[in-house]
C-alpha cells in the first residue's frame, strides 16, 4: 500500500480532469487563436474554464489571465505592478515567509532600485497587523503576502491586512499567494480587499504547468512576457488550452463538496496531531486547529534529520516532505522554520505532511505507527 502525504507539493490528478486534458489534446486540439471551428472548439474550453474559476471568486471572466503555473502567477504580479507602477514608488511589502517565487523576485527587484520591507512572523507563522501598518507609506506600491504559508499552514490575516493596506494607501495594490489557499478556503477578493490572486492548477488536483492570475479590474500592471497578444496582451503565448481545461474542471470540483470536505480535512488533522504529541521529542510546528490550514501538519522529530526519515518513510510505501518541495534543494530550504524562531536542530529535523481529499484516517494511523517503530531505531543510529 501506498500512502501519499505530499499533497502541498502535487496531487494526483482527478479522473474528470485526466479526461478533459486527454479530449483537448486528441480531439479538440486546435489553436484557440485560430478563427475556424477547430480554433472556435478550444476556445470554448478556455472561456468555460474562465467562467468556472471566476464563478469560484465571485468575479469577472476577463479579471482571469491563464499562466503556466504559480510561479509564473507570482512573477507577473510582483514585477508586473512594479514595473507599472515606480514613478509613484519603489517601496514594497512583503513578508520573511514566502515562497521563493515571490522572495527570489523581491530580490530581484531590490537590485533593481526598489526597497523591501520584509515582515517578520511569530512562532506561529503568523505576521502582525500593527507591524503592517507601520510600514506601509505615501511610496508604497506593492504589498505580497501568502494566504497560507506552503511549508508550515500558517494562515495570515489577509482580509483585515487589505483593509488596512487600502485605508493607510488606497493606491497601493495587494498581491496575495493563494497557491496552498484556493480550494481550501472561500475567496472573494474583492470582498478582502485583494487587487491580485495568484493560484496553481497542480495543488487542487489539476495538471501541473498550468495556473491563473487573477487581476481586479482596473488594477495598473504590466506584462513581463512579450508576444502575440493573447490574453488581450498581458500573458502571450499560444494558450494552453488542455492545462485550462483541466485547470477549471479541478476548479469546479474542489469547491463541490467544499465544506464537507474541508471539515474532514480539519478532523484529520486535529486526529494526526493529537497523536504525533504522544511522540517522544517531537514539536509540532505552529497551529494545528481552524485558524490554520486544513491540509498541513508540520512537525519536528528531534534527534532524527529530515531526510533519513523521510526516506525511512519511503521504503515503506509513505510519501511526505521535508519541508517544500520547491525549495529543498536550496541553502534557504528551512526559511520559514528558521523564520519562527526555531533552533536548528528543530528545523534539520522537520517534515511536512500535507493531505487530501482523499486521506484516510486509516492512512495516518499506518504512518503514526510507522513513525513510532522508526523513530527509536533511527535515534540509537543517528551520527552527530
Amino acid at each position: 500500500m501506498q500512502i501519499y502525504l505530499d499533497n502541498s507539493a502535487t496531487t494526483q490528478c482527478s479522473e474528470a480532469v485526466k479526461n478533459i486534458v486527454v479530449k483537448v489534446m486528441t480531439e479538440d486540439y486546435g489553436n484557440p487563436s485560430s478563427m475556424h471551428t477547430k480554433g472556435v472548439d478550444a476556445e470554448r474550453y478556455v472561456k468555460e474554464a474562465a467562467a468556472a474559476v471566476a464563478k469560484t471568486l465571485r468575479c469577472q471572466e476577463k479579471e482571469i489571465v491563464f499562466t503556466s503555473g504559480g510561479t509564473e502567477s507570482n512573477n507577473l504580479a510582483i514585477l508586473g505592478s512594479a514595473m507599472a507602477n515606480r514613478r509613484a514608488g519603489k517601496h514594497i511589502i512583503t513578508t520573511a515567509i514566502e515562497h521563493p517565487s515571490v522572495k527570489n523576485a523581491m530580490r530581484f527587484l531590490e537590485q533593481e532600485g526598489f526597497e523591501i520591507t520584509w515582515l517578520p512572523v511569530n512562532e506561529d507563522g503568523e505576521i502582525s497587523l500593527s507591524d503592517l501598518e507601520a510600514a506601509v507609506r505615501e511610496d508604497t506600491i506593492l504589498v505580497s503576502v501568502m494566504m497560507v504559508n506552503n511549508e508550515m499552514g500558517a494562515l495570515e490575516p489577509v482580509e483585515a491586512a487589505g483593509r488596512i493596506i487600502h485605508s493607510r494607501n488606497p493606491a497601493a495594490i495587494f498581491h496575495v499567494d493563494a497557491i496552498q489557499a484556493y480550494g481550501k478556503f472561500r475567496i472573494v477578493p474583492k470582498r478582502m480587499n485583494i487587487d491580485l490572486l495568484s493560484v496553481s492548477g497542480h495543488k487542487i488536483h489539476g495538471p501541473k504547468g498550468v495556473g491563473f492570475l487573477y487581476i481586479k479590474d482596473r488594477t495598473k500592471i504590466r506584462p513581463i512576457s512579450f508576444g502575440g497578444d493573447q490574453q488581450k496582451g498581458m500573458r502571450s503565448g499560444t494558450v494552453n488550452a488542455p492545462g485550462i481545461a483541466g485547470l477549471g474542471a479541478a476548479a469546479r470540483e474542489i469547491y463541490e463538496n467544499f465544506e464537507t470536505n474541508t471539515e474532514r480535512m480539519y478532523e484529520l488533522k486535529a486526529y494526526f496531531a493529537d497523536r504525533l504529541r504522544t511522540l517522544e521529542n517531537v514539536k509540532l510546528n505552529g497551529k494545528t486547529g481552524s485558524e490554520s490550514a486544513p491540509h498541513i501538519v508540520s512537525a519536528s522529530f528531534l534527534g532524527v534529520r529530515s531526510e533519513v526519515l523521510l526516506h525511512a518513510l519511503e521504503d515503506r510505501g509513505i510519501y511526505v516532505s521535508a519541508g517544500s518541495a520547491c525549495s529543498s534543494s536550496h541553502p534557504s530550504a528551512a526559511g520559514t522554520l528558521a523564520a519562527i524562531g526555531l533552533d536548528r536542530a528543530h528545523q534539520e529535523s522537520a517534515l511536512r505532511f500535507s493531505f487530501s481529499v482523499h486521506t484516510t484516517k486509516e492512512e495516518l494511523d499506518a504512518v503514526f505507527e510507522a513513525l513510532e517503530e522508526l523513530l527509536p531505531m533511527l535515534r540509537k543510529y543517528r551520527r552527530f
